[in-house]
């Protein structure tokens, strides 16, 4: 078992320190870009039927399964609905 275990941690700083610098930074960036965006689009989109609710109201799989319903219902365009749905999972 430790020997599992120290196995699995060489693993994961080998894989932090491979990792291109700045990865991380692109990333979260990026995110942060989506959840902008999606904050932008959600009035846009979801308000006409919707009252705001927190985005804690149900977990990031569940929300998933929502915007894949409301994509179809609503008739999102897909870049928008991923940007809602970064809105959505991070506002919790």
């Amino acid at each position: 078992m430790r020997r599992m275990l120290a196995v699995l941690a060489l693993a994961a700083i080998a894989t932090v320190l491979t990792c291109p610098r700045g990865w991380a930074t692109e990333t979260s960036t990026e995110q942060r870009r989506m959840f902008r965006e999606g904050a932008r689009l959600w009035p846009v989109y979801c308000s006409q039927c919707h009252n705001a609710r927190p985005g804690s109201e149900f977990a990031p799989y569940q929300w998933d399964a929502i915007m894949m319903h409301m994509r179809t219902q609503a008739n999102l365009p897909a870049k928008d609905a991923r940007a809602v749905l970064e809105y959505l999972k991070g506002s919790h």
